[in-house]
């Protein structure tokens, strides 16, 4: 989205994106592409619709965020599956444990919400809030175009990379800051001049940029231009 670039929600066509291209996501896409896959492996997968909590505790819009409910043959319970939320668990939940999960992100707690909906909670902390009926991929598009196109979306006020190391750490890009975070909670930042920027995405990310994106506050288009 910060380089003006069309966002299919179509399975085949996020596939393409992040294995053929090698580029990254949010969360409809990862998941997306994540369900995608675990379906072909022959787990039973549905689209859960979530509304992420802001500093105030309201939520956000509906259709806000995409995670997966993912049953497993030989598995009581089903799970909660998350690859495209930054400050979600590094495993597995199991979505109807309602005790505390350890992870090594944290600790964890699924529990009731209002309406038959469930909070995800992160060290105190909700994250999330989720349905619990399933949905189609084609149902997460108007939260995807509002997402790239408000000036209210956290996505078009900032500009962030960020994936887990082999270690339990997280290396970030936010804005021209590079952030590594080590398994301890330790953040180094750095900022980088505007020439290093494209070869830090290519050297932590594994992004073939051509120029460095921009945040593109304002930016406004209609659905499918």
């Amino acid at each position: 989205m910060h380089r003006g670039e069309e966002i299919t929600l179509e399975s085949a066509a996020l596939v393409d994106k992040i294995v053929r291209d090698g580029r990254g996501g949010f969360c409809y896409e990862l998941n997306g592409a994540f369900a995608h896959l675990l379906t072909a492996l022959g787990y039973r997968v549905s689209l859960l619709a979530g509304r992420v909590a802001g500093p105030d505790g309201s939520f956000g819009i509906p259709y806000d965020h995409l995670a997966l409910r993912v049953e497993a043959e030989g598995e009581e319970e089903p799970f909660l599956v998350d690859v495209g939320f930054g400050r979600n668990s590094h495993h597995p939940l199991v979505l109807t444990g309602r005790g505390e999960q350890s992870d090594p992100a944290g600790v964890f707690t699924i529990a009731e919400a209002e309406g038959g909906e469930l909070d995800v909670i992160k060290d105190g902390a909700v994250q999330y809030r989720l349905e619990q009926r399933p949905h189609l991929l084609r149902d997460f598009e108007s939260g995807c175009w509002w997402h790239r196109t408000s000036p209210k979306s956290p996505f078009t006020q900032s500009l962030v990379c960020s994936r887990l190391t082999e270690d339990g750490g997280r290396i970030s890009i936010s804005g021209r800051t590079l952030l590594t975070t080590g398994a301890d909670g330790r953040t180094e930042r750095r900022e980088m001049p505007e020439d290093e920027v494209v070869a830090a995405y290519r050297t932590h990310f594994g992004f073939a940029l051509d120029r460095a994106p921009q945040v593109r506050q304002g930016w406004v288009a209609a659905p499918g231009r």
